[in-house]
């Protein structure tokens, strides 16, 4: 029996008893967390606080008896538990084990399931670490944060479970989709969920804060630590998603403007604006309604993409159902939250008073423009993803919204968006005056310059596309070393002495110059060449000589694979031996890519095998892909900039703050 077991054949008895244990756990969690949702909620409106109390201790109870169902649906996957019907659709015995533990959210029941695993892990979050915050407004964060995972259980439980068995369990599974069997895939999505549900507690705090009738600038610092920490593991997330499409599926992008892909990147939109509109209000008190509505909308924003990936609305590569009785229930829980926050804030609004006066012209200003420039940007990604679907139900009409438009109605609030950050970082609050903010920019906006003469000159084509973005990036790099040069005083010692937010914000602007530059080289100035190439005769690309060696079949532990040997010299010298595939998953009946990519700094040689033709020869895809990898280093720079932020020690003694006044804000029963 361990041998069968070992072997995936058929597991232990043990195994069913785990899943039944998950099943349980998901019930009782769902349970709690109605608790956990009414009574706080009555006991802050009634002032008791016994009845506030119930939220933490519920919280830390969702979260344990959740990451038990979830740890038990692993565990039927790792053992390959077949008399799960999930299990036998998602896995198989060969399967390696990364991808067994992977498969346990790499499908819709269970991806739901880490969804509100990390609801919970939040909700607990706020409950351990908020002991800064006025109970009220506590106990009235982990209701609504609670409502949320009432809403997603219910969706597990009701249409999406996956402790559902099979009555005749079979001797081996179905395999996971080819695509998602790849160390990216393994872990972009539970980075891009703790984005995405991490801004469930921006949302829970604005619509707390809107039942309470209170925004200052004390709710400011609060909000901040978590809007960041899910900007960041959604930034994380996107990349490893752009990382993955550009290495697997065998085009050489790295963004197609695919629904899914937009699906999080508005959210991250929104998130960024968010954070910059914080900002505002902790330290001026202003914009205090304009924060609040974008802490909805950045959320909702979240609801809309797991509306998109699981209702069939919109087909993409990345999408997990096509069921449209689950997105008709996705989309009643959008329209409660979104509908019901939205109302709370019309009602609301009155109260939400600024106090921070500034001129035109001011640090605030420039953040404003900020603001408008991102949510606008998103609106912009929102219609082009939408009109399609738009255009067919109301026009009878079938339109492709793709890369063009995008590129066109995008790309200009991103380069407008570059070109005030650094001098908008650098203006004082209330008012300020553009040639004094502007003129310590001289030398990166000389320098900019420079490299963009630089490289037109260097360029073999008259586009300016390259030195444009090559400037940007520049401006914004060189921008941020002023903008730290203007705070340390010139000087090393106060240099060190700086707050972490301050090298936080520094790093994440400078990579953002040089995600910039990455995107302007590799859409420049990238080659493409298509070919029939022979066994042993070489073709040149670009600055490089390419070989084909061999054409071999091969066999993986779950695949067939046609494995080339190719070889890349450059001016006689052999730089690497690539070794690009085309898989075949028998289990699956699924074919795959697997490029062969030389990496380096300056620029990626890209490979690809095809078909073999009539005469012999093999199709052979090669692309010449510049500053490629700075991209991904550029959106690591602004993912390590939000964590150094968030090490600052201004956030962790903001709840401390907070106690001094604990006696006054907790009520009398």
């Amino acid at each position: 029996m361990i041998e069968a077991w070992r072997g995936g054949l058929r597991p232990p008895i043990l195994c069913p008893m785990i899943t039944e244990l998950g099943h349980f756990a998901l019930i009782l969690a769902f349970g709690v967390a109605i608790v956990q949702t009414i009574v706080p909620l009555i006991g802050a409106h009634k002032r008791w606080p016994g009845w506030m109390a119930v939220a933490e201790p519920a919280a830390g109870a969702q979260f344990a008896l959740t990451a038990l169902s979830f740890g038990a649906l692993m565990w039927a996957f790792v053992t390959s538990d077949f008399s799960l019907r999930l299990v036998v659709q998602n896995s198989h015995s060969l399967k390696p084990m990364i991808y067994k533990i992977s498969g346990t959210w790499g499908n819709h029941e269970g991806s739901m399931l880490l969804w509100v695993l990390i609801v919970t892990l939040f909700g607990a979050m706020a409950a351990w670490f908020g002991a800064g915050l006025p109970p009220t407004l506590r106990a009235r964060v982990l209701s609504v944060q609670s409502a949320i995972a009432v809403a997603f259980f219910a969706f597990i439980i009701f249409t999406s479970n996956p402790f559902i068995r099979m009555d005749t369990p079979p001797f081996d599974g179905q395999d996971l989709n080819p695509l998602l069997q790849d160390p990216g895939l393994a872990f972009h999505p539970p980075f891009l969920y703790l984005g995405y549900v991490g801004l469930s507690m921006a949302f829970s705090f604005a619509v707390a804060a809107l039942i309470e009738g209170r925004v200052d600038a004390a709710w400011g610092r609060w909000v901040r630590p978590w809007t960041l920490a899910a900007w960041v593991f959604l930034t994380i997330g996107i990349a490893l998603g752009s990382w993955w499409a550009y290495y697997e599926l065998g085009w050489g992008g790295f963004w197609f403007w695919d629904p899914v892909e937009n699906a999080s990147f508005m959210p991250w939109l929104l998130a960024a604006a968010l954070l910059h509109s914080a900002i505002v209000v902790e330290k001026r008190e202003s914009l205090k309604s304009w924060t609040i509505l974008l802490a909805i909308l950045a959320f909702g924003f979240s609801l809309i993409g797991t509306f998109i990936v699981r209702s069939g609305l919109l087909t993409s590569v990345h999408a997990f159902a096509n069921d449209p009785e689950r997105g008709m229930f996705i989309l009643a829980i959008l329209a409660f939250f979104m509908g019901g926050a939205l109302i709370l804030f019309t009602l609301r609004a009155g109260t939400m008073e600024a106090k921070g006066v500034f001129g035109l012209v001011s640090r605030e200003s420039a953040l404003v423009v900020n603001n408008l420039l991102l949510a606008v940007s998103c609106f912009v990604v929102f219609v082009g993803t939408m009109w399609p679907l738009l255009a067919e139900m109301f026009f009878d009409r079938k339109l492709s919204v793709g890369p063009p438009f995008f590129n066109a109605a995008f790309t200009p609030f991103m380069v407008a968006l570059a070109v005030i950050l650094p001098v908008g970082s650098t203006m004082p609050w209330k008012r300020a005056r553009v040639l004094r903010a502007a003129w310590p920019m001289r030398y990166a906006f000389v320098l900019a310059l420079a490299v963009a003469g630089l490289a037109y000159a260097m360029q073999s084509g008259r586009s300016v596309l390259g030195p444009m973005g090559l400037a940007l990036g520049a401006w914004l790099i060189a921008g941020t070393l002023v903008e730290l040069g203007q705070r340390s005083n010139w000087t090393l010692a106060r240099l060190g002495r700086l707050p972490r937010a301050d090298w936080g914000k520094a790093t994440a602007h400078g990579g953002l110059g040089v995600t910039m530059a990455g995107v302007a080289g590799l859409t420049a100035w990238a080659v493409d060449d298509i070919r029939v190439a022979q066994i042993d005769e070489p073709f040149d690309v670009g600055a490089y000589t390419l070989t084909l060696r061999s054409v071999e079949d091969v066999r993986g532990p779950n695949y067939l694979s046609t494995l080339a040997q190719v070889t890349l010299a450059q001016d006689g010298e052999v730089l690497s031996e690539l070794k690009p595939e085309k898989r075949f998953y028998p289990v699956a009946q699924m074919p795959t890519t697997e490029a062969a990519i030389d990496y380096n700094l300056a620029r990626d040689v890209y490979v690809v095998i095809g078909d073999q033709q009539d005469n012999g020869g093999w199709t052979v895809r090669t692309y010449i892909k510049p500053l490629t990898n700075w991209i991904w280093i550029g959106c690591g720079l602004m993912a390590l900039g939000g964590f150094i932020s968030l090490t600052d020690r201004r956030f962790r003694v903001a709840g401390g703050a907070a106690r001094k006044n604990l006696k006054q804000a907790v009520p009398a029963e």
